[in-house]
């Protein structure tokens, strides 16, 4: 190989590995690095869950309140909001290859993403897929991500692709550190949940 490809080579070589060591998580705030390591790791190992609640959403057109109902087996969710949310009950399922949404007295709709399938049936831009992770207490893992620690080394903000997430209280379920109050400001939608009951998973593989 001739020196000037040799250099360039390096030079990928180089960049790349400079590229794949740039953090996907910015800490700040009052816990550790870690202590936040060993929480998430405990966190990370919970692939199922039933969780039922209230959540209420603002948004420029359509705001309300209801009931939450979410239950999560490894890749499968089937989540069902109830009761005055401005378009009636609606039910959302999802596992590899098949998202569907259900609205009461309106029918049954597909779409490729659970992001695409709430914004054009619902009209809300609701980042399902990091859910799965932000009601965990999680950072989505693959984007950047800016995370502020509570004194117990567990999320108290969490600023990811556009969204504000504020954890206000949790609770302890089953050995775990679990929200139990979340805000999600972004895309026009403020979205406030409060979970009544957590009961969390461990499925495996």
């Amino acid at each position: 190989m001739r020196l000037p490809n040799l250099l360039a080579a390096g030079m990928l070589l180089l960049l790349t590995g400079c590229a794949a060591l740039i953090p996907q998580e910015t800490l700040e705030g009052q816990g550790s690095q870690a202590a936040w390591n060993t929480h998430k790791a405990q966190i990370s190992t919970l692939d199922g869950w039933q969780i039922s609640g209230k959540v209420g959403i603002r948004a420029p057109k359509d705001s309300g309140s209801g009931t939450l109902f979410w239950l999560q087996r490894q890749d499968y969710y089937d989540i069902r909001l109830s009761g005055p949310l401005g378009r009636g009950a609606a039910r959302l399922t999802g596992r590899p290859g098949k998202i569907e949404l259900e609205v009461a007295n309106q029918g049954r709709y597909q779409a490729a993403s659970p992001e695409a399938l709430l914004e054009e049936q619902l009209g809300w831009r609701l980042p399902v897929s990091h859910l799965l992770w932000w009601m965990r207490g999680l950072p989505a893992p693959d984007s950047r991500s800016l995370l502020t620690l509570d004194a117990g080394s567990r999320l108290a903000r969490l600023e990811q692709d556009g969204w504000q997430v504020q954890y206000l209280s949790y609770v302890e379920q089953n050995g775990y550190a679990l929200p139990e109050r979340i805000k999600l400001s972004g895309e026009n939608l403020d979205v406030t949940l409060v979970i009544k009951d957590w009961q969390p998973r461990q499925l495996g593989h």
